[in-house]
């Protein structure tokens, strides 16, 4: 696969599928989901499943992201003015790789960012992504009111050279999304990192959203490494109280139209949507996200589903995810217990990354993805049976499991130390075989 990456008659996997070519990574991925070739191939066509794999990242293991496809995660890492330890950022890209997250977000926002970025691209085997708007102010040494619209595309560029595969890029956001925002006072406005620098920007230069204005100019850097656009949510809902406002929803509506232009140009879209959210607005948030999006995969944060839960905001993120993947989102970008609080460490992000697969593979079970629930089948077989090692085998988090029954381990091994000879197993076991049933 890799020696054809540069020798292929086509520009990106949407022009490719167009063209009734079936890709090495289409291949891929067809194996990964149960699926035939052809069907990724038509999806791919319709932007309905995204394959992010920039041309110049040869060591990537490839992933479609889909609504009918299985749940992917999103890690996202990387230094700041106050961690700057790159080892550290990569011990947790390893870890994270290890543990089954599909894709990582290098976010760093502090020193040389781009050895640590290429580094990724040539070793790490996940779908690597950034938001160049925060490069830009690094990249340049320069503060943020000082840099030109050119200066924020060239980044762009940069970064798909690099061999990055997808970027998250606020094009939504518009100078008329600043009336909005002073017009609705919003209880958090905007709490995207990426909106709020453009936003900035705009608001000090008097510019136009440099990302909006020059959408074709980015569509054709894109195309040339098959770089795929995260369409950012700026006025992504930062509090329940701001979830499914007018910000909010007239942004993603310019998100729908910024999908279909990329689309012309055979350039794959990702939507980033919500953010914190009741749980009752969830469902018809990815109903009309399908809608209005014409079915692209929708990237979401969380929904978080309340605001009172610092430290454990890897749960509230939970909830929502699974019932978001289960109403039709594509990718779960985790979320750690140090949500709001700090920059995640190893701990943090092993938390955040058990907590979004429990949610994705409940979703993906709740909507029958093909074979998402083989594990659970012989979990259950496991544990009727007393099979340990195969519980082990069965779990999201083996280690985690062990422990805790090796630290209070039972008397009796076909047990635990919760029921011991009163177990409900143990007794249907010895019942339906006519066994006498010792309880004492």
């Amino acid at each position: 696969m890799k020696g054809n990456k540069f020798m292929r008659n086509y520009t990106t996997q949407m022009d490719a599928a167009k063209r009734g070519i079936i890709t090495p990574e289409m291949k891929a991925v067809a194996k990964k989901e149960y699926r035939t070739e052809e069907e990724i191939r038509e999806l791919v066509a319709k932007g309905q499943v995204a394959i992010c794999a920039n041309k110049l990242h040869t060591c990537i293991e490839p992933n479609g992201v889909g609504s009918m496809l299985r749940t992917k995660i999103n890690v996202n890492l990387g230094v700041s003015r106050d961690c700057k330890d790159y080892n550290i950022e990569m011990q947790k890209v390893m870890e994270a790789v290890n543990m089954g997250a599909e894709a990582i977000m290098d976010l760093s926002s502090h020193g040389d960012t781009q050895p640590f970025r290429r580094k990724l691209t040539t070793e790490c085997p996940a779908m690597i992504g950034t938001v160049p708007v925060y490069d830009s102010v690094i990249h340049y040494q320069r503060d943020l009111a000082t840099l030109t619209a050119k200066d924020f595309i060239d980044v762009v560029r940069l970064h798909a050279e690099d061999g990055v595969d997808f970027v998250t890029l606020h094009c939504g956001i518009t100078r008329k999304t600043i009336e909005q925002i002073k017009k609705h006072k919003r209880k958090m406005n905007i709490v995207s990192r990426g909106g709020s620098l453009v936003f900035a920007w705009m608001s000090m230069t008097g510019e136009e959203n440099p990302f909006y204005e020059y959408y074709d100019e980015i569509l054709d850097i894109c195309r040339e490494y098959d770089v795929t656009i995260s369409l950012g949510d700026a006025c992504r809902p930062g509090c329940l109280a701001d979830g499914s406002d007018v910000c909010q929803i007239e942004e993603l509506v310019r998100l729908g139209e910024l999908t279909k232009c990329a689309w012309e140009k055979d350039v794959q879209v990702m939507v980033e949507g919500p953010g914190h959210m009741p749980m009752d607005q969830i469902e018809a948030n990815m109903k009309i996200q399908q809608s209005i999006c014409m079915g692209a995969p929708f990237y979401v944060l969380g929904p978080i589903v309340t605001d009172i839960a610092p430290g454990y905001d890897h749960i509230t993120a939970a909830i929502g995810g699974a019932m978001a993947a289960a109403a039709g989102a594509a990718f779960l970008c985790y979320v750690t217990p140090a949500e709001h609080l700090a920059l995640p460490n190893v701990e943090d992000v092993k938390q955040g990354i058990i907590a979004s697969r429990i949610a994705a593979h409940a979703a993906d079970i709740a909507k029958k993805v093909p074979h998402a629930r083989d594990l659970d089948d012989a979990m259950a077989d496991a544990r009727r049976t007393f099979d340990w090692e195969k519980q082990w085998e069965c779990s999201i988090d083996p280690e985690t499991a062990k422990s805790i029954r090796n630290s209070r381990a039972p008397e009796q091994e076909d047990s635990c130390s919760m029921c011991g000879k009163f177990c409900a197993v143990r007794s249907m076991n010895k019942a339906l075989s006519g066994e006498y049933i010792d309880i004492l």
